[in-house]
């Protein structure tokens, strides 16, 4: 079986993310090659600070099933989950999170909090990192410089 990456599809919800002033971070769902789930940060616009990316995409991926875990599901990102969101991908039982960009300062995946390696995780995916890494730390580097400036 040929692996295919949907991180295109991700970054393309980051990019709509930042074009609506939301921090650019996109997400996306996919079960047997199709995508199920579509989030970007939203936090501003919905007044929610749970609205991000990863939890957007889950949320619509268990409505478009009608289910609530996601068992055989992947999960693209481009950020390095924080802990809120490992947490949600723990308990939504995600098969396999790949994610972009590491976050430093607030992942919660390889940095930081470490969730999947807590004992008290639920469940621990299969983990990829790095996948269109540049183009989302990018996005990101962008963004902030433009508020700043």
């Amino acid at each position: 079986m040929q692996f295919i990456s949907f991180m295109e599809d991700a970054l393309a919800e980051a990019r709509l993310a930042a074009d609506a002033g939301e921090v650019p971070v996109g997400a996306v769902v996919v079960k047997d090659g199709q995508i199920i789930g579509r989030g970007r940060n939203g936090t501003r616009a919905g007044c929610d600070p749970s609205a991000h990316a990863e939890i957007l995409a889950i949320r619509d991926a268990c409505a478009a099933l009608g289910v609530d875990r996601l068992v055989g599901c992947d999960l693209y990102v481009t950020l390095e989950p924080c802990a809120m969101c490992a947490g949600a991908i723990a308990h939504a039982r995600i098969a396999r999170l790949y994610y972009g960009a590491r976050d430093a300062k607030s992942g919660g995946v390889s940095v930081g909090a470490r969730v999947f390696e807590r004992t008290q995780s639920h469940h621990a995916p299969e983990v990829y990192d790095g996948i269109g890494a540049q183009e989302a730390a990018a996005l990101l580097t962008s963004f902030f410089e433009e508020k700043r400036a």
